[in-house]
Order: C-alpha cells, then sequence, then structure tokens
C-alpha cells in the first residue's frame, strides 16, 4: 500500500483517521492508541505479511531490553546483546546473499545464493531501536508503555521510510496524543503538505525516471551528454522522490498531530559536502553522527583517529542503503570527499566564492549518485568515466554548426540516447526544476507559513487534481527509499 494509492488517500488514511477520532471523542484513549497501533501493523503486513510477526518480535524484544537496562546489574552485557539482536536479521536478510556472491567471486566457490526477500523497513526501524537501547543504557530514556512503544516504532506514517525519529522526540507526543485536541487548522496543515508530497512524487519524480532507466540502461554506450543529463536528472528524481515521501510522511503524521522531525531542507542549496548531509536525509545523518561517529571519537584524537572515523562512519552509511559494491563506493567517495572538505577548512579556512561552491559541491554529489542508481559498480564505472570525458566529450551531430570542434576531445556523432527522444525538452525540464529547487520555498517553508485560507485550498485541490489524473494513467511506482 504506496502513499501514492488510491487505496491509501482515499480508503485507508481517512478509515483510520476517522476510527482514531472517534474513539478519542468518546475518551476511549487507551483504545485510541491501540487501534493506531494494530492500524499502523495491517500497514505494514499489507506488504508482506509473512514479516510481519519480525517486526513485532523486533518491537518486543527491544521494549523488554529497554526495561532491563533500568537495572544497573549487566548494564554493558544487556546492551552488547541487545545491539546484536538488532543486528542480526537485518545482516542476515540484507547482506548473507552479497556475502556469499562476493565470496563465489573472490574463492571461485558455488555457493547458492538464498535470494533472500528484504523485509520492508527493517534498516529505519532497526537503527531506531538501536538508538532506544544504547540510550536506555546511558540513563536518557522515556521509559514508555508497550503500546506507545509500538507507536514509536511502528506508526504507519513513518515506518516504511523514515525519518529516524528519536525516542525523545515523539514518544512524549505519543504519551499525550488523546489528550490534545486536533484543530482545523492544523488538520489543513497536514492534508497541504500532503498533496505537495503527492504531487512531487507522481508528477515529478516518476515522470523523470523513463528518461534516467533508458539512458542507465545503455550505460556502456551512452554518450558524455547522455551521460551527464541522465545522471542530473536522477538527482532530481531521487530528491522529488525522497522530497514528496517526507512531505507525505510529515503530513500524514500531522493528521493525528504529531509533528515529526525535519529530514529534508533543500539539500541542492547546499555549498559543501558536510552541509549537504545537514540537508538530506537529516536523521540518518544524525544517527550515524550520535551513535557511530562520536561514539568512535569523533575528532579529538588526532588526525588520524578522525580519517578512521570519517571512513567508518560512511562506510556504514553506504551499507545501510544497500548490499553491493556501489554503495560501499558510495561510501569511500563520501568519506574522501567529506575529509577533504575538513582539511581545507582547518588548514585553508578560506571560503570559497559561494556560486563555486555550490557548483563543486553539486558536481560532487552528481558523481556519487551515480553508484546509488547503476546496477552493478561497473556500470557505475562506465557512467562515471563517461561524465569525465574519459573517451572523449561526445555531442550530437546536428551541434557541429553551431558548436565548432575547437579541442580534439569533442567528438560530434550521431543521435544519442537521449537525443533520440526529446533532448530539448530535458533541457528545458531541468532548467524548470533548477528554479523550483534553488530559488522556491521549501516544503518546511511553506507548511510555516501554511493559513487555512479559500486561496490555499484551491491550491490544495489543483494539486489534487493534478496528481491524481497522473495516477489514473499509471500503476503506483514504489518510493526509492524503500529498496534501503
Amino acid at each position: 500500500m504506496y502513499f501514492n494509492s488510491f487505496t491509501f488517500i482515499l480508503l485507508f488514511l481517512p478509515l483510520v483517521y476517522l476510527g482514531y477520532r472517534f474513539l478519542v471523542y468518546f475518551g476511549k484513549d487507551f483504545f485510541a492508541k491501540l487501534f493506531l497501533v494494530l492500524a499502523s501493523l495491517f500497514f505494514y503486513g499489507y506488504w508482506n505479511i509473512d514479516y510481519l510477526y519480525l517486526m513485532f518480535m523486533s518491537m518486543l524484544v527491544n521494549f523488554l531490553i529497554g526495561r532491563a537496562l533500568r537495572e544497573e546489574r549487566g548494564k554493558k552485557i544487556i546492551l552488547l546483546l541487545g545491539v546484536a539482536l538488532n543486528i542480526a536479521p537485518l545482516a542476515f536478510y540484507k547482506y548473507t546473499d552479497f556475502g556469499m556472491q562476493t565470496a563465489n567471486q573472490l574463492l571461485g566457490n558455488e555457493f547458492k545464493l538464498l535470494e533472500l526477500a528484504l523485509p520492508l523497513a527493517i534498516s529505519f526501524f532497526t537503527f531506531q531501536q538501536i538508538a532506544y537501547i544504547v540510550d536506555c543504557y546511558r540513563g536518557n530514556r522515556a521509559e514508555p508503555n508497550f503500546v506507545d512503544y509500538c507507536l514509536f516504532v511502528g506508526f504507519f506514517p513513518q515506518l516504511i521510510a523514515g525519518p529516524i525519529v528519536h525516542h525523545q522526540e515523539v514518544i512524549p507526543q505519543f504519551a499525550k496524543i488523546t489528550s490534545s485536541r486536533l484543530s482545523a487548522e492544523v488538520l489543513a496543515k497536514g492534508v497541504f503538505i500532503f498533496a505537495i508530497g503527492l504531487f512531487k512524487k507522481v508528477v515529478i519524480a516518476d515522470n523523470l525516471a523513463p528518461y534516467v532507466n533508458l539512458a542507465y540502461g545503455y550505460s556502456f554506450e551512452i554518450s558524455f551528454l547522455d551521460a551527464w543529463l541522465a545522471t542530473i536528472l536522477f538527482y532530481f528524481q531521487i530528491y522529488f522522490d525522497f522530497s514528496g515521501y517526507t512531505d507525505m510522511a510529515t503530513g500524514a503524521a500531522l493528521m493525528f498531530n504529531i509533528n515529526l522531525p525535519v529530514n529534508f531542507a533543500s539539500p541542492m542549496k547546499s555549498r559543501n559536502v558536510q552541509e549537504f548531509f545537514h540537508r538530506w536525509h537529516i536523521t540518518l545523518s544524525r544517527w550515524l553522527r550520535d551513535y557511530l561517529y562520536i561514539p568512535l571519537g569523533g575528532r579529538g584524537k588526532g588526525l588520524s583517529t578522525a580519517i578512521r572515523n570519517i571512513y567508518i562512519t560512511f562506510l556504514l552509511g553506504g551499507i545501510w542503503h544497500g548490499a553491493g559494491w556501489s554503495f560501499i563506493i558510495w561510501g569511500i567517495i563520501h568519506a574522501t570527499g567529506f575529509l577533504i572538505y575538513q582539511i581545507y577548512k582547518s588548514y585553508v579556512g578560506r571560503k570559497l566564492p559561494l556560486p563555486l561552491a555550490w557548483l563543486l559541491t553539486f558536481y560532487f554529489i552528481c558523481y556519487t549518485v551515480v553508484y546509488f542508481k547503476a546496477e552493478t559498480a561497473q556500470k557505475g564505472h562506465e557512467i562515471a568515466l563517461k561524465m569525465l570525458g574519459v573517451g572523449g566529450i561526445e555531442l550530437p551531430s546536428s551541434w557541429s554548426a553551431w558548436l565548432p570542434s575547437f579541442w580534439g576531445g569533442i567528438k560530434f556523432v550521431g543521435p544519442t540516447v537521449l537525443y533520440r527522444t526529446n533532448l530539448y525538452f530535458i533541457f528545458g525540464i531541468t532548467a524548470l526544476l533548477f528554479f523550483v529547487v534553488l530559488y522556491y520555498p521549501n516544503s518546511n517553508q511553506l507548511l510555516a507559513r501554511f493559513r487555512p485560507r479559500r486561496s490555499a485550498a484551491v491550491w490544495v485541490a489543483f494539486l489534487f487534481f493534478v496528481s491524481f489524473i497522473t495516477m489514473l494513467s499509471s500503476k503506483p511506482e514504489s518510493f526509492l527509499y524503500f529498496h534501503f
């Protein structure tokens, strides 16, 4: 049941909302929260009921571990056991086949792959609960009852692809969720931001996908121009896909008067690598900082320790996204870029002109997203080399009349892969999207400015209308972060 499906928008979400409000109205606070828990479990089981037990057992075991960590005796052993119990299923389902495949390639073995299906959202709820039990070990805990804890882990708006919420951000809200009365303005805000996210996903992101898939499907044959255009389009695709999901999660939660943490804040405006991770998947970056980088020692014990910790953190960040060499390479590239920036900031300190800083950051991120999209590391290398102009800068032959070959590296070839579609339309869409992400207010800013007026209602109705028309002509497409 995708957020961008009629089943969710017109059936599940309204029914859950009405059922919850009905129970709250009649003062059935405990049953109202229990109803949300059951609705969230149904939402998860709708994808694959076989893995419903895994998530429920994970919640139960971690809740009990959190309770056990209240005692002083054996805390460290309980913590280590708890972390191991969380990592074990994630490692089994997500990395077993990758490990066996790597062993086959390196050692010449013939292990038969298990072809395990990845339980949905396991990366998200695993990290969320590890943070909870670590905080319990540190003495920083909210001490929820089991129903509130289940809502913290399994609340359906943020269950599948985040944000990775911290228990102190939401458990207090769940504890008093039924004592707060939902105003029409809060509901209107939730619908407003949900409509924006739906439009981003189905109208923008999903309509960029065919061009990206076409070019990346011909990774060996595409030209320099194809490689850059397809990669920039994929950057926009994953940008609006994840931003759209985040807005829809925020809006759905807000309808129940729950405020989720900001997880996306115009990352394409970033002017360095560090700023990018303060804007893109903010809650994952925060988790990696607070529960890995800082416990490892951060930057406090010399340059060599800082370098080690940066690479460990980004490697885990890459592996968290997926099992494959592409994600490992992504982590290494980001660690290297982050390290170069830190060294430059510490030892040079001179700020670059803002346009140049933005351009360098944009180019760097473009190179890294190649490894998110490419099916294999080898295909990623092929496209990255094309973008660097290795083998020559190939442009459409029709451009030779007005773009003379002033350098021997430029080659004019026949119609390129994307040129055969509608190259100038792609240029126009790309320019429009650049304008939107760089100069138009982001969703967080729009939500802060929102007032329930007639003009806002017309705008929301327009967004839903265009989105629904688009949805009628195609089946719902999965959000890209569902695969992580």
